[in-house]
């Protein structure tokens, strides 16, 4: 084989059997193929990009949530999208997000402020730049701190109504 010609494995997610099959591309081709990577099974729709500050701010206080909002970015009933969910979570100071349960596990990436989650009775601090993971079925809450608490969270589902919110007793 020659420099001029790259070999590789490809995933055909056009393909009935969805396998991975060998790909030979000839001199130039390369750059095109790693614009487009042809070995990243396709979402339904096309690629697409969400402003946080043009969505509405939800809350839900009456059901458990706390006093806490957020907004929602990808979620399959509301964009064209599969397999994750991602949002905002938007605290003001000493807001909370009560103790709760869900199936799939989480994960949350402070942006702005501080606060305190608590996962299985561990607190664990949370400021812009730290991650948090969430085990699946893990009981976890969280408190902002004295400047309130802005993180993102993502969920392995394809929608947010498919998460099953179950808060603990007060």
């Amino acid at each position: 084989m020659t420099s001029d010609v790259t070999a590789f494995d490809h995933y055909d997610a056009t393909s009935d059997s969805g396998d991975w099959e060998d790909m030979t591309l000839a001199p130039g081709e390369m750059a095109n193929a790693l614009e487009a990577p042809a070995n990243v099974p396709v979402a339904p729709g096309h690629g697409f990009a969400v402003d946080v500050a043009e969505l509405p701010l939800e809350r839900d206080p009456d059901t458990g949530f706390g006093s806490c909002g957020w907004r929602t970015l990808i979620c399959g009933d509301r964009t064209p999208s599969s397999g994750m969910v991602m949002g905002v979570a938007e605290f003001g100071p000493g807001e909370t997000l009560e103790p709760h349960r869900h199936g799939p596990a989480e994960v949350y990436f402070g942006l702005t402020g501080t606060g305190v989650v608590t996962i299985e009775g561990v607190a664990h601090e949370i400021r812009p730049g730290v991650a948090v993971y969430l085990p699946p079925e893990a009981e976890h809450g969280t408190v902002a701190g004295s400047t309130g608490l802005t993180f993102a969270y993502c969920f392995p589902t394809g929608r947010f109504a498919d998460v099953d919110y179950r808060f603990s007793p007060r």
